[in-house]
């Protein structure tokens, strides 16, 4: 076991100071007609919780871990109703059958490196057992993803440890969400680009007189490939990861990196939707990565988790019956149109967000602000 000091773990969650980014919308990227969150991020879902650990260590480790909580009390006790969509399964979402079994998510949702599952998994177990109300329980269904960041971390040298995992999972929060080259997103490359985590969310009305009105958010971990696309624009086929901007010696980008990879994406809702609703909430949040021209490779592992906040899902440890509001399936089409854009959003703003990377001698560049608006603009886009 690797343990690390409080200083050094706090060292390494602090990420250094980087030149302010826009997000989508400040460049007039707006996708949909839909009304955004205030914060534009999965935590306009009320009570939807967000922590990242980032760890950049030497010449060669970043990594790092992103924890989503559905709510802060006790989550086992207190399960919330889940589902989950699988694009392409060459990747590793530990604890996706139980879900798929049981329609209810239980812990914290962890996202982290592919050679670090296993170490978020104990940690999420750990966390669980000790919260109070927990000392009988005597079975956890961790719920952890990944993608490989091994292009920029040792991935090998499994740098994340439970201590990362539980200072995500304890440094979670509401409110605005830190994007790009962040906890589970530091070492991601998207279409060549550096990617990361980014997020956004949409309001809806729903009902005879749209009096209720329901929250979808989406965050995401960007690292899969394609041929690049932003608000309709292809941006693949006049900006592409350059190779020495601004005379600087940049190592090509593995092909591996422009291809491969993967997407995790977490969807959350305040919406009374049950499991099979969901999963099929999760469907959409998948297929909106085509929007954004991923080629969904045989190398990327395509995921959507989703979940439901709703009271009236959740799931007790008491025997009894339960009364549940579901929302009609005739209901739920703007919901799905909601996590359309909310996903594409998210993965815009994880690629804006995100800023250059340098690890083990190679760099992987965000992509240019400047040359990017002139593109938006060429095409009839962005702010005029």
């Amino acid at each position: 076991m690797r343990w690390v000091t409080l200083a050094s773990l706090i060292a390494m969650s602090i990420a250094v100071q980087q030149p302010s980014r826009p997000r989508a919308r400040d460049l007039g990227i707006a996708p949909g007609a839909l009304t955004p969150g205030p914060l534009n991020a999965i935590t306009d879902v009320k009570d939807v919780r967000v922590g990242h650990t980032t760890i950049k260590d030497g010449d060669n480790v970043r990594t790092g871990v992103t924890a989503i909580l559905p709510h802060g009390g006790n989550l086992f006790q207190d399960k919330v109703a889940g589902a989950v969509f699988v694009g392409n399964a060459f990747g590793k979402l530990a604890g996706s059958t139980q879900v798929q079994e049981l329609g209810t998510i239980e812990t914290p949702i962890v996202l982290t490196n592919t050679l670090s599952v296993g170490t978020a998994m104990d940690a999420v177990v750990r966390w669980t057992t000790a919260q109070a109300g927990n000392e009988n329980v005597r079975s956890v269904n961790a719920l952890v993803g990944e993608t490989n960041d091994g292009t920029l971390n040792d991935i090998r040298g499994q740098h994340v440890t439970r201590e990362h995992v539980i200072a995500a999972i304890t440094s979670a929060k509401t409110g605005p969400v830190e994007e790009g080259a962040v906890g589970a997103g530091t070492g991601t490359v998207a279409f060549g680009w550096k990617g990361g985590i980014g997020t956004s969310a949409r309001t809806v009305s729903i009902g005879p007189a749209s009096n209720d009105t329901w929250t979808v958010g989406v965050l995401v971990q960007s690292n899969y490939g394609g041929k690049l696309v932003i608000d309709g624009v292809p941006v693949w086929k006049e900006l592409s990861p350059a190779r020495g901007r601004g005379g600087a010696d940049l190592s090509p980008v593995p092909r591996s990196a422009e291809g491969d990879g993967s997407c995790m994406i977490v969807v959350a809702t305040n919406a009374p939707l049950d499991a099979k609703a969901l999963q099929r909430l999760a469907a959409r949040a998948i297929f909106a990565l085509a929007r954004t021209g991923s080629t969904y490779s045989n190398g990327s592992g395509d995921f959507a988790i989703a979940f439901s906040t709703h009271p009236s899902q959740r799931v007790t440890n008491a025997a009894a019956p339960q009364t549940r509001i579901v929302l009609p399936t005739d209901s739920v089409s703007v919901l799905f149109e909601a996590v359309l854009d909310a996903t594409e959003e998210a993965v815009d703003n994880s690629l804006l967000a995100a800023t250059d990377v340098t690890s083990g001698g190679r760099t992987i560049q965000a992509i240019p602000i400047d040359p990017l608006r002139a593109l938006l603009k060429k095409f009839g886009r962005g702010t005029p």
